[in-house]
């Protein structure tokens, strides 16, 4: 994986919905054994020197691969939503840079999940919290790749990996697609065969969804109700042929075009759609994007996305704070309709 990890240089930036204000500034990850942070490009992360790199924990990593692994620890609600509000870590264990998923070692992460899924249980005990895992199993490039898709695929290993982390954890996992050039429909394909488990769930970025034809990050992407359609069939199928419970599926959102017609999306009842709210920035500006494109064009269930760097770029002018301040559980509790889906990265 020589080739593939030189990639991590040729494209130097933060994964992700990462601009609440239209700037959108793609990343990538490597799939190589060594674990590499990407440069940043100008205001897409906050450098930090002292961030820990990812490193493989020997003792549960040696064998992902294998079939005890992936067995769920705990009880698998039979239907999560709207019955209880997920609480995911997000990004890639092949990078320091794109989420809190690969920012710490594994023990270190997971330990950081449960506090986190502590604070908002005790938030709002009405809704039990389901802990999860969200992977960015297919990246967006800013290089071509050998098929000119502009999106890099995780190996087996690596999914399987994050998968198994998971289910030891009792925490579901959510596979995320960053499609590029790339066609939605081959790239869930690709996922089918760790989506055919109980608790692996999928996300799908319109942001770097490049219909167009521009590179990844150099414009934002979009999707439409119809492609959003056929990942809900995709997922009803599979959900229907192998005798699951409802599958969850992610929508990330932070501008108006990013999905268009939304309210031609049909709903399936083997299927939970929700619309996450990822643009970074101070609380007004992310509950402003949160009521114009989430309330405002509903689906089913909401999400809502927090960013332990890039939320405290700024301070919030229209707040009591006078720094910068990462929304609170309680804070987001307080939007209507309440987000059953949270996100850190």
């Amino acid at each position: 994986m020589v080739a593939v990890a030189s990639i991590l240089i040729q494209f130097n930036a933060l994964t992700g919905c990462s601009s609440s204000n239209g700037d959108s500034k793609a990343s990538t990850t490597t799939d190589s054994a060594a674990t590499q942070a990407a440069a940043p490009v100008a205001d897409s992360v906050r450098k930090e020197s002292s961030a820990p790199t990812a490193v493989a924990d020997t003792a549960t990593d040696a064998d992902p691969l294998k079939a005890d692994t992936l067995k769920f620890s705990g009880t698998l609600p039979d239907t999560l939503l709207p019955n209880h509000r997920i609480l995911a870590y997000y990004g890639n264990p092949h990078s320091t840079r794109m989420g809190i998923l690969g920012e710490y070692p594994r023990k270190e992460m997971l330990r950081r999940l449960d506090q986190e899924a502590a604070r908002w249980q005790k938030a709002d005990p009405s809704k039990p919290i389901q802990k999860a895992l969200h992977l960015v199993a297919i990246s967006a490039q800013g290089s071509p790749q050998k098929d000119g898709k502009y999106r890099l695929r995780m190996s087996d290993k690596t999914i399987r990996k994050v998968i198994s982390w998971g289910a030891q954890h009792g925490a579901i996992v959510f596979l995320d697609i960053q499609v590029g050039l790339a066609d939605l429909k081959g790239e869930m394909e690709y996922l089918e065969k760790y989506l055919k488990l109980p608790y692996v769930h999928l996300g799908i970025d319109p942001e770097f969804s490049m219909k167009s034809g521009a590179k990844p990050g150099t414009k934002i992407g979009t999707y439409d109700a119809a492609d959003i359609n056929k990942a809900i069939q995709f997922l009803s199928r599979v959900a229907k042929e192998n005798n699951l419970p409802p599958k969850v599926l992610v929508v990330h959102r932070f501008t108006q075009r990013m999905v268009t017609n939304y309210q031609n999306i049909k709903l399936d009842p083997r299927v939970a759609v929700v619309i996450d709210m990822d643009g970074w920035g101070p609380p007004s500006l992310k509950i402003d994007s949160y009521r114009d494109y989430i309330v405002k064009e509903p689906v089913q269930y909401t999400g809502f996305k927090l960013f332990y760097k890039n939320d405290l770029k700024k301070v919030d002018k229209r707040s009591k704070h006078k720094v910068p301040h990462l929304m609170e559980p309680e804070e987001v509790l307080a939007l209507d309709p309440k987000p059953l889906y949270i996100q850190y990265q």
